[in-house]
Protein backbone atom coordinates (compact mmCIF):
# COMPACT_ATOMS: atom_id res chain seq x y z
CA UNK A 1 0.00 0.00 0.00
CA UNK A 2 1.34 3.53 -1.01
CA UNK A 3 2.28 6.05 1.60
CA UNK A 4 -1.27 8.17 2.79
CA UNK A 5 -1.12 11.61 1.48
CA UNK A 6 -1.58 14.49 3.95
CA UNK A 7 -3.74 17.00 3.69
CA UNK A 8 -4.57 19.73 6.19
CA UNK A 9 -8.48 21.01 6.26
CA UNK A 10 -8.74 24.12 7.89
CA UNK A 11 -11.80 26.03 8.81
CA UNK A 12 -12.12 29.57 9.56
CA UNK A 13 -14.81 32.01 12.36
CA UNK A 14 -17.93 31.11 12.87
CA UNK A 15 -17.85 27.61 11.20
CA UNK A 16 -17.98 26.14 14.70
CA UNK A 17 -21.76 27.47 14.71
CA UNK A 18 -22.88 25.13 11.90
CA UNK A 19 -25.84 23.69 12.10
CA UNK A 20 -27.34 26.48 14.58
CA UNK A 21 -26.67 29.35 12.39
CA UNK A 22 -28.14 30.31 9.50
CA UNK A 23 -29.09 27.08 8.31
CA UNK A 24 -31.04 27.81 5.11
CA UNK A 25 -27.62 29.15 3.65
CA UNK A 26 -25.30 26.85 5.40
CA UNK A 27 -27.10 23.71 6.02
CA UNK A 28 -27.76 21.49 9.67
CA UNK A 29 -24.95 19.36 9.73
CA UNK A 30 -21.98 20.54 12.47
CA UNK A 31 -19.02 20.96 12.09
CA UNK A 32 -17.98 17.52 13.94
CA UNK A 33 -20.60 15.92 11.86
CA UNK A 34 -18.84 17.18 8.73
CA UNK A 35 -15.50 16.67 9.90
CA UNK A 36 -16.70 12.64 10.61
CA UNK A 37 -17.75 12.64 7.08
CA UNK A 38 -14.23 13.93 5.72
CA UNK A 39 -12.22 11.94 7.77
CA UNK A 40 -14.38 8.81 7.03
CA UNK A 41 -13.93 9.82 3.62
CA UNK A 42 -10.24 9.84 3.96
CA UNK A 43 -9.73 6.56 5.49
CA UNK A 44 -11.54 4.91 2.41
CA UNK A 45 -9.03 6.26 0.07
CA UNK A 46 -6.08 6.29 1.91
CA UNK A 47 -5.81 9.69 2.89
CA UNK A 48 -4.92 11.60 6.49
CA UNK A 49 -6.22 14.85 7.28
CA UNK A 50 -5.88 16.93 9.94
CA UNK A 51 -8.86 18.89 10.68
CA UNK A 52 -8.72 22.36 12.23
CA UNK A 53 -11.29 25.31 12.87
CA UNK A 54 -10.24 28.59 14.85
CA UNK A 55 -12.26 31.68 14.82
CA UNK A 56 -8.51 33.49 15.32
CA UNK A 57 -6.57 34.71 12.14
CA UNK A 58 -3.30 34.46 14.08
CA UNK A 59 -4.03 31.06 15.09
CA UNK A 60 -5.36 29.81 11.66
CA UNK A 61 -1.85 31.18 9.60
CA UNK A 62 0.18 29.67 12.57
CA UNK A 63 -1.87 26.14 11.96
CA UNK A 64 -0.75 26.91 8.04
CA UNK A 65 3.18 27.45 8.99
CA UNK A 66 3.28 24.34 11.58
CA UNK A 67 1.98 22.13 9.14
CA UNK A 68 3.90 23.29 5.89
CA UNK A 69 5.05 19.88 4.90
CA UNK A 70 1.88 18.55 4.32
CA UNK A 71 1.11 17.68 0.51
CA UNK A 72 -1.82 19.56 0.34
CA UNK A 73 -4.60 21.38 1.90
CA UNK A 74 -8.52 22.46 1.81
CA UNK A 75 -9.20 25.61 3.74
CA UNK A 76 -12.75 27.06 4.00
CA UNK A 77 -11.68 30.38 4.76
CA UNK A 78 -15.00 31.30 5.77
CA UNK A 79 -15.29 35.45 6.30
CA UNK A 80 -11.64 35.58 6.03
CA UNK A 81 -11.65 34.81 2.52
CA UNK A 82 -12.88 38.71 1.88
CA UNK A 83 -10.42 40.19 4.31
CA UNK A 84 -7.11 38.23 5.51
CA UNK A 85 -4.23 38.95 3.39
CA UNK A 86 -2.36 37.03 6.05
CA UNK A 87 -3.99 34.03 5.33
CA UNK A 88 -3.59 34.56 2.06
CA UNK A 89 0.46 35.29 2.55
CA UNK A 90 0.80 32.21 4.30
CA UNK A 91 -0.66 30.24 1.97
CA UNK A 92 1.79 31.43 -1.04
CA UNK A 93 4.85 31.27 1.83
CA UNK A 94 4.41 27.73 2.72
CA UNK A 95 4.08 26.64 -0.96
CA UNK A 96 1.64 23.30 -0.48
CA UNK A 97 -1.22 23.44 -3.47
CA UNK A 98 -4.79 24.45 -1.71
CA UNK A 99 -8.46 24.23 -2.72
CA UNK A 100 -10.43 26.89 -1.55
CA UNK A 101 -14.07 25.71 -0.39
CA UNK A 102 -17.00 26.98 1.05
CA UNK A 103 -20.28 25.62 1.93
CA UNK A 104 -22.50 28.14 0.34
CA UNK A 105 -22.14 30.04 -3.41
CA UNK A 106 -20.13 33.19 -2.27
CA UNK A 107 -20.55 34.21 -6.22
CA UNK A 108 -24.33 34.24 -5.92
CA UNK A 109 -24.64 36.13 -2.14
CA UNK A 110 -23.84 39.85 -1.24
CA UNK A 111 -21.40 41.43 -3.57
CA UNK A 112 -18.45 41.81 -0.99
CA UNK A 113 -18.50 38.09 -0.78
CA UNK A 114 -17.77 37.30 -4.37
CA UNK A 115 -13.84 38.95 -3.46
CA UNK A 116 -11.57 36.44 -1.98
CA UNK A 117 -7.89 36.94 -1.23
CA UNK A 118 -7.44 33.27 -0.71
CA UNK A 119 -8.26 32.32 -4.21
CA UNK A 120 -5.39 33.55 -6.36
CA UNK A 121 -2.67 31.60 -4.13
CA UNK A 122 -5.02 28.42 -4.44
CA UNK A 123 -5.23 25.90 -7.54
CA UNK A 124 -8.80 25.98 -7.42
CA UNK A 125 -11.89 27.23 -5.31
CA UNK A 126 -15.06 25.28 -5.05
CA UNK A 127 -18.52 26.49 -3.57
CA UNK A 128 -22.16 25.63 -3.50
CA UNK A 129 -22.41 22.37 -2.55
CA UNK A 130 -22.38 22.22 1.26
CA UNK A 131 -20.82 19.79 3.19
CA UNK A 132 -20.00 18.21 -0.28
CA UNK A 133 -17.74 21.21 -0.85
CA UNK A 134 -15.32 19.60 1.68
CA UNK A 135 -15.23 16.05 -0.47
CA UNK A 136 -14.63 17.69 -3.89
CA UNK A 137 -11.82 19.82 -2.46
CA UNK A 138 -10.19 16.32 -1.15
CA UNK A 139 -10.66 15.07 -4.78
CA UNK A 140 -9.63 17.99 -6.37
CA UNK A 141 -6.66 18.59 -4.50
CA UNK A 142 -5.71 14.92 -4.65
CA UNK A 143 -5.86 14.80 -8.23
CA UNK A 144 -3.80 17.74 -8.68
CA UNK A 145 -1.15 16.19 -6.63
CA UNK A 146 -1.20 12.58 -8.57
CA UNK A 147 -1.16 14.92 -11.87
CA UNK A 148 1.58 16.24 -10.81
CA UNK A 149 3.77 13.52 -10.31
Amino acid sequence: MKEPYTLIVINGPNLNMLGTREKDIYGTLALDEISSMVESYARENNIKVIFFQSNSEGDIVSFIQSNRHAHGMVINPAAYTHTSVAIRDAIAAVNIPAVEIHLSNIHAREEFRKHSFIAPVCVGQISGFGYNSYILGIRAIIEYLESRK
